[in-house]
């Protein structure tokens, strides 16, 4: 017996069948982009993402031409939806997770609260919804991630749920995930009634009764968790690093509640990898604010490519940068530095200098924040990450791959399927269904596409010569610099 996957993106929907062997089937995918009504705001039609989801997942299953024994759901984390209890309708237009328009609040929450929240977590986007269309708090509504609204629409308003992947990202949940987290909520003013109940990432929910045959929706998981099991990294210091529009590292570290909920000294922070039954198994993530967004830049902004995939050939023209230095900082830096005000910085330009070695450059940073993210997540944890496992868009360019292996040191493996976050649910929902017995048995699924070792004669530019260009990259706007979420 196979499971469904539908796996919504900040960019698109896919739906797709996973079969016992953990491969993928009948893969359907259609963009669905937010939309930017101004600088800093994100938002996106709810709506019209669970018509998309649901069109995509009825097409993977009439291309299955059976029945499956259950449904995953796996999500872009911690943007927001409100809607009405009684008529299922949203109420104001979803909030990604970029969105920023509350950052105000974030600071005042910060200083009138002692509130750590940051603006791409749900808590004070729900707060600035309940402000605009119910600011005595007096309407019967529902908060939702993703999620938790694509569960309420699947089964017809019969659940309203989420798991806690994706409810500890929300900054609303207790720093042991058990609960909903009461000061917060008092100090946002949001009722505690129109937050979802809690369920397993992995576990029988209900009937999906909108889909045909109604398979039971068995797994709900936060996009990067999805992305971690996906790749099978379910043991302890497993690590997986994503590189889609931006970069996550996850690492599987285990049960037992984290020390704090606030982000570590070295910039990384606990997460729910997933919970089941009366265990909650724990991560940690980094974060690179951009990773392909720079090579869209190189294509739609410079024009110097003409797809994405192109920047390998061109970057092939040339044996190394001769001394250029890019760093990805389009929207600052995340893990470890933190400093929004940082910016995308070109250095080491001579006359001789030309496109094949900028290309190179823009590939070559990328690689070494993936490096920043390691050493960060290595020094936080005190665990030593042997190799590295990758997915994401740029986990099929060969240049990139090499100049990663090469600043971390390390052998990196490539996920068999560029989004491994559908593979995750489908994991899941087949744990749950009987698919697979145990966590052991995903381990044992792990088939890498390949694998690429450091070159014994790197010509990417040293991690000292990084840190220098990391430091003439920090602070350029000083406002932005100054804010910390």
């Amino acid at each position: 017996m196979s499971v469904l996957v539908i796996d919504i993106g900040t960019t698109g929907v896919r739906a797709a069948v996973m079969h016992g062997d953990g491969s993928l089937d009948d893969v359907q995918y259609r963009r669905v982009p937010p939309s930017t009504p101004f600088p800093g705001l994100v938002e996106f039609d709810a709506t019209e993402l669970a018509r998309v989801a649901i069109e995509l997942a009825e097409a993977a299953l009439a291309g299955h031409g059976g029945p499956v024994s259950s449904l995953g759901i796996t999500t872009q984390r911690a943007s927001t939806v409100v809607w009405d209890r009684a008529t299922g309708e949203p109420v104001a237009p979803g909030l990604g997770w970029q969105d920023l328009r509350t950052v105000i609040a974030c600071i005042t929450a910060k200083a009138e609260h002692g509130l750590a929240l940051a603006p791409n977590q749900s808590a004070t986007k729900v707060a600035a919804i309940l402000d605009q269309v119910d600011p005595a708090r007096v309407r019967d509504l529902c908060f939702g991630t993703v999620d938790t609204w694509m569960s309420w629409v699947l089964t017809r308003g019969e659940v309203h749920v989420t798991d806690r992947s994706n409810a500890a990202v929300t900054g609303m949940l207790l720093a042991d995930a058990s609960d909903w987290n009461g000061a917060v909520l008092r100090a946002l003013n949001i009722p505690r009634s129109m937050l979802p109940s809690l369920v397993d990432t992995s576990g029988p929910v209900a009937p999906a009764t909108a889909l045909t045959g109604a398979p039971m929706l068995s797994a709900l998981v936060g996009d990067q968790q999805g992305s971690l099991i996906g790749q099978s990294c379910v043991r302890e210091g497993d690590v997986k690093i994503t590189f889609g529009t931006g970069g996550m590292l996850d690492m599987c570290i285990g049960p037992g509640t984290p020390a704090t909920a606030n982000r570590s000294v070295n910039g990384t922070f606990p997460i729910v990898a997933w919970g089941r039954g009366n265990e909650t198994v724990w991560g940690v993530e980094g974060i690179m604010l951009s990773a392909g967004t720079n090579v869209e830049w190189l294509q739609h902004d410079l024009q110097i490519i003409e797809s994405p995939e192109d920047s390998h050939p061109v970057a092939q023209q040339c044996a190394s940068t001769d001394g250029v230095v890019y760093v990805p900082a389009l929207l600052g830096l995340g893990t470890p530095h933190w400093d929004y005000g940082a910016r995308g910085t070109l250095l080491g330009l001579t006359r001789g200098t030309g496109r094949s070695h900028v290309v190179r450059a823009v590939l070559e940073g990328i690689a070494h924040r993936g490096a920043d993210l390691v050493e960060a997540a290595e020094a936080d944890t005190g665990r030593t990450i042997d190799v590295l496992r990758v997915d994401g868009g740029m986990s099929r360019n060969p240049t990139f791959i090499q100049a990663l292996a090469d600043t971390t040191g390390r052998p990196v493996e490539i996920a068999p399927v560029a989004d491994a976050t559908t593979m995750g649910a489908g994991y899941l929902a087949g744990l749950a269904s009987g698919e697979w017995a145990s966590f052991d048995d995903i381990a044992r699924c792990w088939r890498p596409a390949g694998r690429v070792e450091p070159s014994a004669n790197a010509t990417t530019p040293s991690r000292d010569r990084w840190q220098q260009a990391i430091a003439r990259s920090k602070s350029w706007m000083p406002d932005l610099s100054a804010l910390d979420f």
